[in-house]
This record gives C-alpha cells, structure tokens and sequence, in this order.
C-alpha cells in the first residue's frame, strides 16, 4: 500500500506548512556547513511507525533504522540514527516527528485491539475516520499495528448505510438498485492505484456490504442474499441473536460502541470483523524524540 509518489506530496506539503519561508532560528544559530548525528529515541513503550517515512526526509544524507517498523519498542530505546547537515535536522525535526507520533500512536492502539481479540478469529478493521489528507498513513499504520484496512475511501467498496436506505427507501430497493443500476448510470468503476494496490481492476471485483440496525433488517438482508452485513451500534445481546439468525450465511462485522474494555466479548459472540474508529481518530501520540548526539 506505499505509494511513494503520494507520501512524498504528504512530505513536501507538512514541510511547506512548518518552514514557510524559512526557519530563520536554524539559519541564524547554525552555520551551513556544519553536522551532527542524531538518534530517534522513543519516550514510551509501544509500536514504532513511521521509521520509513522517517528516512524519506534524509535520502541525501545517512539514515539508519534499528528497528523495523511494527516493531515493539521500550521507553529510552533509540530506534534510528541520523548523519546529515545540522540545518537539516533540526528544521525537519518536528515534521518528523508529527508523522512518528501520529503513526506510532495508531499502531500501538492498534495492537492492543488485536491483542484483545486474540486466539477468536476476529479480524480488526480501521474506518474512513482518519485524518484528512492523512488516510494513506493513519491506515499504513493500522497494517503495522496488525490490524487490516476496510475501504480506502468511497471508490473501492460499496457500502450501504443507514441514510442510503433511506434516501432509497428499504433495504430491498437498495439491493434491487445494486442489481440493476438506473438508466444513464454504470456501476463506479475501481481503477486507478488503490484499485491496483488492492488487486481489484474494474467494478466487478467491488464488494458489497449492507449496514442494518437491528434484526428485522438483518432478516431483510439475509432474505436478499447480501454476503456481507454491518452491524451498527448493536448490544451485546443483539449482536449474539445476530449471530444466531445469520447461521454463517453472510459475514457479520460490528461497529459503534467498540471498546478495548468490550472488544473481547463482542469478539466472542461469532461475528467475523469488528471496525475501530477510534484506532485512527482517538489513538494518543506515542513519545518520539530527536537528539543530537554529537558533532
């Protein structure tokens, strides 16, 4: 899923935003010829992310990782080294560093949700609550976190939500019209390298998946041969006579109201995904850190 091209548009926009015309602290304090090595230290145990990301800021220049990203990292532990002008480092720091912390943040959330879910056969999934302009990495690192993406955006999976239904009227009319597009409409197409990244090349390969709100609607969709089913904001209650109503006819996944204080027991009901989005728009900043170590 890295698509240098797009990460290196991220890049080049964060720096615009932070140096502006220049970093006249840096300039003024620094003289031009001079450098230093640097280490890249955690300042709290969790998942390092961003490490790759990280080392697109020094191509011209020595970045060295000692850790893989996904890795597990402890407080105090220095995860990579720098070698570059002194300028370089110390007005590229904070970008840096936003975008490890953020990643980093995720994927350590990420992995205590999986971790939660452990030995049921549960899959963790992201959603779209990512931060704009961000989704490319906030799901890169829910990948390192061990968990896996659900659609990208709204161009490569169709997913029918509450406000579809009723804008089309039933459950039934939005299957009909799934089946049949109207006139003057084709079914949206999936090309492009999303579509290329998740090995899926025209509109046929789109999966479909209905979103219910409770069992009259789970029955509805069972009905019309729906394979894949969201259950939004159900009990724990609810979701188990889901399941029981389902009888392994379609893929059953949960969303809303999905803590790490509840995921277990959600996964223990018998439903195939479980959605967090609090993994991408809620996960706390992981402690990362740049030194200069010497000249």
């Amino acid at each position: 899923m890295f698509n240098k091209k797009e990460v290196t548009s991220i890049i080049q926009q964060a720096l615009t935003e932070d140096i502006g015309p220049g970093d006249w602290t840096t300039l003024w304090l620094i003289p031009p010829g001079q450098k230093n090595r640097a280490a890249v230290v955690v300042g709290q145990s969790g998942i390092i992310a961003g490490l790759e990301i990280a080392g697109m800021f020094f191509e011209d220049h020595q970045f060295k990782t000692l850790v893989k990203d996904g890795s597990e990292v402890t407080k105090g532990q220095a995860v990579a080294e720098i070698f570059a002008p002194t300028r370089v480092i110390l007005t590229k720091e904070r970008t840096i560093l936003n975008f490890m912390q953020r990643m980093s943040g995720i994927a350590t959330l990420t992995r205590k949700f999986v971790e939660a879910v452990e030995g049921t056969g549960v899959v963790i999934l992201d959603t779209r609550k990512t931060a704009p302009g961000l989704r490319i990495l906030d799901k890169w690192a829910v990948r390192l976190g061990g968990g896996q993406n659900h659609r990208f955006g709204l161009f490569d999976m169709i997913l029918v939500k509450d406000n579809h239904i009723k804008a089309a009227g039933s459950i039934t009319k939005v299957v009909e019209k799934l089946k049949k597009p109207a006139r003057g409409w084709s079914r949206p197409r999936a090309d492009g390298p999303w579509a290329q990244a998740l090995g899926r090349k025209n509109s046929k390969n789109l999966d479909i998946e209905i979103e219910v709100e409770n069992l009259e609607q789970l029955k509805e969709a069972l009905k019309l041969k729906v394979k894949r089913i969201l259950l939004d904001n159900m009990s724990i209650s609810q979701i188990r006579k889901a399941v029981r109503i389902n009888g392994g006819q379609a893929s059953l996944e949960v969303s809303g109201g999905v803590k790490l204080e509840n995921v277990r027991e959600i996964a223990k009901t018998g439903v195939d995904f479980i959605s967090v989005g609090t993994i991408t728009h809620s996960a706390p900043a992981l402690d990362i850190g740049i030194e200069i170590t010497n000249a």
